[in-house]
């Protein structure tokens, strides 16, 4: 069986390594499935989740808040500025920063206040959906 490397790394810390068959993930134009050997490609992702199906038949996921993919033939490497392993997620915590980030939206006074806080709400959204989406594979 053919398998290929995996690294996703926050800023914080390593999130995960280890040998997979099929990795899946938000590319900016949508979603990009990886297999070993794939052709070379470096691109960014938006937030969303990362599903990673292991070589040993199970399956990692992580939500990223965007980053940059680098893939060889024989390794992916996803590198973000937050990423949460799905079992780590906090719906309450997600739920809140999104009902703040909708605060700073409708009280935003200049036009980098209103990116800010559209930039927050939309990874909250993401943040949220990939935890539903966890929820539902367990």
């Amino acid at each position: 069986m053919s398998t290929i490397h995996v690294d996703v790394v926050s800023a914080e810390e390593s999130i995960f390594s280890g040998e997979a068959k099929f990795v899946a993930l938000p590319g900016e134009a949508g979603e990009l499935g990886i297999l070993p050997k794939h052709t070379p490609l470096i691109t960014r992702i938006k937030a969303g989740s990362v599903r990673i199906e292991l070589a040993s038949g199970g399956e990692e996921f992580i939500f990223v808040a965007g980053g940059i993919l680098e893939v060889q033939p024989d390794r992916v490497t996803v590198l973000s500025d937050t990423a949460i392993r799905g079992r780590d997620l906090d719906e309450q915590k997600a739920e809140e920063a999104r009902k703040q980030a909708q605060e700073a939206l409708s009280h935003a006074k200049s036009e980098i206040d209103l990116a800010r806080a559209q930039s927050e709400l939309a990874i909250m959204a993401a943040q949220l959906a990939a935890l539903r989406k966890f929820r539902e594979k367990r």
